[in-house]
Formats: structure tokens, sequence, C-alpha cells
């Protein structure tokens, strides 16, 4: 299998995952059939197209091909469909979501490397691909993004970059980094969540 599939089939996988939590949070919120398809489309391509605009890959990549629309549409229609089978929807969310940004860290990476910037940089355009289209997910639901609460959520994406380029480094085999960085993202959120790993919040002393 070339890296070109590879590639494919985890942007298909990613964005997938991305949908079904955008749909299951729209579904939570008690949302209409649209509004449960607009936060999944904005959940699934949310990060890319601010990704897609930073380094000037215009237009952005959902734009030039329909494929996500239909994968995000399929995928947002089986969330609806079996949402009852999903009884516990908060976990369900969690657990897609989690995939999705172990996933969606690679894809941006990936996009940086093939406009040949900085590995510092790359790693940003990673978490940015996979944790703004869940910020724009939770705004929309009036929730306060997850990224900006105390949980291990971007620094998951961070780490997953840093083993990505460790791994390049030493010119491991291509199907191997994407699976032991995904693999990465998606330990560390897992862990952080059952063992309650969290930064300290910022306080202001108001004692005077």
């Amino acid at each position: 299998m070339s890296n070109i599939d590879v590639f494919l089939i985890v942007d298909i996988l990613g964005t997938i995952a991305f949908a079904i939590s955008g749909a299951l949070a729209a579904i939570r919120k008690r949302m209409d059939f649209f509004g449960v398809l607009i936060i999944a489309f904005v959940t699934s391509v949310g990060g890319g197209t601010i990704r897609d605009l930073l380094i000037g890959d215009t237009p952005v990549t959902w734009i030039r091909s329909l494929t996500s629309s239909y994968v995000i549409f399929f995928s947002a229609m089986a969330a609806i469909i079996f949402r009852n089978k999903l009884k516990i929807l908060r976990t369900s969310l969690f657990l897609f979501d989690t995939i999705g940004i172990g996933l969606f860290t690679i894809i941006g990476i990936e996009k940086g490397l093939m406009f040949h910037l900085h590995p510092f940089v790359c790693i940003a355009l990673g978490t940015v691909s996979a944790c703004f289209g869940g910020v724009l997910r939770d705004i929309l639901c009036n929730e306060i993004p997850v990224i900006f609460r105390k949980e291990i959520y971007a620094t998951a994406c961070i780490s997953g970059g840093i083993i990505f380029f460790i791994l390049r480094h030493f010119s491991v085999n291509q199907d191997i980094i994407y699976l032991l960085t995904a693999g990465t993202v998606i330990s560390i959120r897992l862990m952080a969540v059952i063992k309650s790993w969290s930064f300290p919040k910022i306080e202001m002393n108001t004692k005077k």
C-alpha cells in the first residue's frame, strides 16, 4: 500500500471519528437534524480549514474535494440512526473525539511536511488540525472548549508530534510512524482522563 493510500485512509478515518463526535455533541444538546449535520461538519473540517488558511493552501481541502462532505454526511446519519445504541453519549463522544485528535494530528503534520515547514511548525499544525474542530464544536454547543479546560488535550497532540519526528529521524516505516503517533496521542488522552491527570488551574489571589 502506497503512502498516499495510507494518508487517505487516515484522513477518512479521522473525518469519520470527528463527524460522529460532532453529531453526538449536537444530539446531546437536542439539536434538530440540520443542527446535527452542521456541528458534525464544523467539527470535522474546522481544524483543517484553519490549518490550510494559515499555510495559504487555498481553496481549503474540503472545498477542492467532496469526499470529506460525503463522509461527514453519512457518518452523521449513522450517529443519528444508531444514537439509541450509543446509550452513554458522553463516553461515546469522548472516545470518538479521542480517536479523531490522534488521526488528525498526523494529517496536520503531514500537511506541514508537504509545504517543507520546520518540524516545530508541523507539530503546531497537527495540533491545530486536531484540536480546533473540537473548539468550534464546543463553542457552537455553548460549552467551554475542552482545550481551554484543565484536561490534557493539546499536550497529547504535541507529544504525538514529537514521537512522529523522532521515529522519522530514525527512518522508521511510515505505517509504523502513523500507528505509534496516533497511539501516543490516544493513549495519553485516555490515561489523562482515567488517572485524572491535569495541569493546575491559573487562579488569581483576591485576598488583600
